[in-house]
């Protein structure tokens, strides 16, 4: 689900080509098979390959995915959260990046959030 969000749309080769341990290409189909039937990935033929894309557009995953790791691994902590982004040995903000996300953290206090 992450290289198609990624990508945008991908064949299984393509899916496949981006996996740092990829199983073997029935297997790829295999799952991506299931992902469709289960609603997450919607399919297209194109000549005799299919493409796939994400059901559920990638900024709703995003958010979603978000509330899941700030749940698990910081306990609901948006501050926890925040702060290891920050020290992140390789993380780096510009000035623009910088007001950028003050600005968020006012409108989310503005707004009792």
């Amino acid at each position: 689900m992450d290289i198609i969000h990624e990508l945008g749309t991908a064949t299984s080769a393509q899916i496949r080509s981006r996996m740092a341990e990829p199983p073997t290409d029935a297997a790829v189909r295999s799952v991506l098979r299931i992902l469709v039937r289960k609603g997450h990935l919607g399919s297209r033929q194109d000549g005799v390959r299919y493409v796939y894309s994400p059901s559920v557009p990638t900024s709703r995953a995003r958010r979603s995915a978000m509330r899941h790791v700030v749940r698990t691994f910081f306990g609901g902590s948006v501050e926890g959260a925040v702060a290891t982004l920050l020290d992140l040995e390789d993380t780096s903000l510009t000035m623009e990046e910088r007001t950028r996300l003050r600005a968020l953290i006012d409108r989310a206090s503005r707004e009792g959030r």
